[in-house]
């Protein structure tokens, strides 16, 4: 009975992780669906469980000293984060991104440049809500994306910038 009892806690353990695997191939749409040949880049992406994923982001603030309990009250509004990181990128994909985002009616939010670094903001609204937020980060070695779906407000988004740049 408890070699019955330590395998179904195992599956199901399993079951729960299978979604933090790490692959190579892209988990975002236009990288993955769009047909284009990316000659030399390598994708590595990752989807993040939101039950694992919520504490430790809690944790990791509380621990730098940022107890913002508005920040904590934006992660528990987030549902999914999917993060692409592309190696040997260039220019013309990013480009090509940018036009996929603009067709699929993504608003560009804010860029932010900092250490030899852009960050682009991309939120796609529905009304008040903005349901999905991408970020880039681009750096001349590689590029990452992160993909943001949930329930925010732009008031949330806000403060989040703000407790970013107060640190």
């Amino acid at each position: 009975m408890k070699i019955l009892k330590y395998l179904f806690i195992t599956v199901c353990a399993l079951f729960l992780m299978q979604s933090c695997i790490v692959s190579e191939k892209a988990n975002i749409a236009y990288f993955s669906d769009s047909g284009n040949d990316f000659k030399g880049a390598k994708f590595t992406s990752i989807n993040v469980p939101m039950f694992l994923a919520k504490p430790v982001i809690k944790k990791a603030l509380r621990e730098d000293g940022n107890d913002n309990e508005e920040v904590i009250r934006m992660i528990r509004k987030v549902s999914k984060i999917k993060v692409l990181t592309v190696e040997n990128g260039d220019r013309a994909m990013l480009k090509d991104f940018a036009g996929y985002l603009n067709d699929n009616h993504y608003e560009d939010w804010a860029t932010i440049k900092h250490d030899g670094e852009n960050v682009n903001i991309r939120v796609k609204q529905k009304g008040e809500t903005i349901k999905n937020m991408l970020i880039t980060v681009n750096s001349d070695k590689e590029l990452v994306f992160l993909d943001i779906k949930g329930s925010f407000t732009a008031d949330d988004i806000s403060k989040m910038i703000a407790a970013a740049r107060d640190k």
